[in-house]
């Protein structure tokens, strides 16, 4: 449990090269700012939406929080999945009874897949060129 003198609760998710800088402030209604927009403007994409909003759902909490986030490096699925990491990781701070429901729902995890890398002689990491017989 977080102290209640504490004005937010702040902790950082990654996903591949993104990182989000996520703060939750508790709040009358759930609102979320990422990098000073709101959800719907940063994300077009509802699956990207409910991607960050998943960690709320399936924990169902009674509370509402304000979602500060700074966001950056990455592509946009990845972010998202930042987002959703840093989310679940403030959700802990806040009340460690929520962490057996995060952590089946997966939200916990910081997941290690990159891009893996050229090799020589190849065209892509794993790409070869055509084989010719002559």
């Amino acid at each position: 449990m977080v102290k209640k003198d504490t004005k937010y609760i702040q902790a950082i998710g990654r996903r591949k090269s993104a990182s989000a800088r996520v703060r939750i402030i508790p709040a009358t209604k759930v609102t979320y700012v990422i990098n000073d927009k709101s959800l719907d403007e940063y994300f077009n994409i509802e699956t990207l939406k409910n991607i960050v909003r998943s960690p709320f759902s399936s924990v169902e909490t009674k509370d509402d929080f304000t979602v500060s986030v700074i966001v950056n490096g990455g592509g946009i699925s990845a972010q998202a999945d930042a987002i959703r990491h840093g989310i679940s990781r403030c959700l802990i701070k806040y009340n460690e009874d929520l962490r057996g429901e995060l952590k089946s729902a997966g939200y916990l995890k910081r997941d290690p897949r990159r891009k893996e890398r050229k090799k020589p002689g190849l065209k892509k990491a794993r790409k070869r060129p055509a084989w010719s017989k002559r």
